[in-house]
């Protein structure tokens, strides 16, 4: 629906720093969806931990939202402090993550696409949910929503065994990965090629969901239970691995914090 989309960070209107989401678009398919969605839910937030839309300039090539400045976002951030991050720095972003979702979902309004690039970091701290292009509000009448949402990373199992019918749990789901690479500085389950292998690293972590302990699990589109028990056999063997790195990271951290 459109060409292309720029940021522009640290632009001058009336006086005011503020960032510019420009889109340029086809004149002849008109507005994106995602941009009407996006504008018209922000529109109705007002939060600390919400980016402010301060105004929306629509002109025959293009659309343009006004937000407030804010400096950086977590990715970049994580970046800047590799390794992890202090545990300070992450209770700090943690609490303002879930105080944003938690306004959002009183509002019956989901995310659907958490990850660092869209939480933006201002230089005293302050974390901004941003980017609800693919956000959805609960309150219009839906039976089902679509499960190509949020990045494969931060997507959770049963939305990528295609579940439809999912609530603010996504989006917790998300934070919870969020909050596991802020403490390892690494992706909590980096998938590289597709679906299957997303699956893959988080059965590696958690085992292979069955009926005894996911009551409903092979009632999803893509379960499918010959491919979990040959995926069985090879996250054992893998989920030593895992751990066995993990615990030894933390065991040197703790080892060189000691000193």
């Amino acid at each position: 629906t459109f060409l292309l989309i720029n940021v522009v960070k640290g632009t001058m209107i009336n006086g005011h720093l503020v960032a510019l989401k420009v889109i340029h678009m086809k004149t002849e398919e008109g507005i994106p969806f995602t941009a009407i969605r996006e504008a018209s839910l922000l529109k109705g937030l007002k939060h600390a931990n919400i980016v402010l839309l301060h105004d929306i300039i629509h002109t025959r090539e293009s659309l343009t939202f006004v937000f407030e400045y804010v400096q950086t976002d977590l990715a970049q951030y994580m970046i800047q402090h590799p390794g992890g991050l202090h545990s300070y720095n992450i209770r700090l972003f943690m609490f303002q993550l879930l105080r944003g979702l938690s306004y959002i979902h009183s509002r019956r309004i989901l995310h659907r696409d958490l990850k660092p690039q869209n939480l933006l970091i201002s230089y005293l701290g302050e974390l901004k949910l941003a980017d609800f292009g693919l956000a959805r509000s609960k309150s219009i009448p839906c039976q089902t929503y679509s499960a190509e949402v949020v990045t494969l990373w931060y997507r959770p199992p049963d939305v990528l065994m295609g579940s439809t019918d999912y609530s603010t749990a996504l989006d917790i789901w998300g934070a919870g990965c969020i909050f596991i690479e802020m403490l390892q500085g690494s992706p909590a389950f980096p998938g590289v090629a597709d679906v299957f292998e997303q699956l893959l690293k988080i059965w590696a972590v958690l085992g292979v969901p069955t009926e005894k302990s996911w009551p409903g699990v092979s009632d999803l589109p893509n379960y499918k239970p010959g491919v979990c028990k040959i995926l069985l056999s090879s996250v054992s063997v893998l989920s030593i691995r895992i751990f066995k790195n993990v615990f030894y990271s933390q065991f040197l951290s703790e080892k060189k914090n000691k000193k």
